[in-house]
């Protein structure tokens, strides 16, 4: 964290919003709800994956596990095509089912962040990061578009470099990291 006045001053070269890292759920359900997850993790975003996504809910028997898994990762596949509201939907429904799932959160986050609802994004992201997630790191960079569009360049800087902590081979921490200039006072 912060290390005295050492860091006291953080100014941002640019804001630009960044596209917002997702997080898809392994699901073993059915054969359809399996290829949905197949295509959420693989960061597939063809309408057909979609789709099958959809059959699943509609007609597999799926534990509520799977059944919210597949919601998240359908509501994965929509914001890879930017259709925030009906991510949205799913992330909810996502959450209904598995109040304690920190991927419905983060990625109802993500959504959040892509209408430029900071705030909301904010509060799921902190509220995934409580419950944990698969991959943390998302959940970090998440955050840090958050503070930006916030205003709060000294939280964003903070989150993309507890991000690049965590996964520090991930590129997309580190080219945001670079718009930053810090300073002593």
């Amino acid at each position: 964290m912060l290390k005295g006045a050492l860091l006291a001053s953080i100014t941002v070269m640019a804001f630009a919003v960044a596209g917002a890292a997702e997080g898809a759920i392994t699901v073993l359900g059915g054969a359809l709800a399996k290829d949905c997850s197949d295509a959420a993790i693989r960061g597939d975003d063809d309408p057909r994956f979609q789709e099958a996504c959809t059959l699943a809910l509609e007609t597999e028997l799926l534990n509520p596990r799977d059944r919210a898994g597949t919601f998240v990762n359908r509501g994965v596949l929509k914001l890879r095509r930017a259709a925030y509201s009906d991510a949205t939907q799913d992330f909810d429904a996502a959450v209904r089912l598995q109040p304690e799932m920190g991927e419905a959160y983060v990625n109802r986050g993500a959504a959040s962040i892509g209408r430029k609802r900071y705030a909301d994004g904010l509060r799921d992201i902190n509220r995934s990061i409580e419950l944990g997630v698969s991959e943390p790191e998302k959940a970090y960079y998440n955050r840090a578009l958050a503070h930006e569009g916030l205003d709060d360049p000294k939280s964003a800087y903070f989150d993309y470099q507890k991000a690049l902590e965590i996964a520090p081979d991930w590129a997309a921490p580190r080219e945001q990291l670079t718009r930053f200039s810090v300073s002593r006072r």
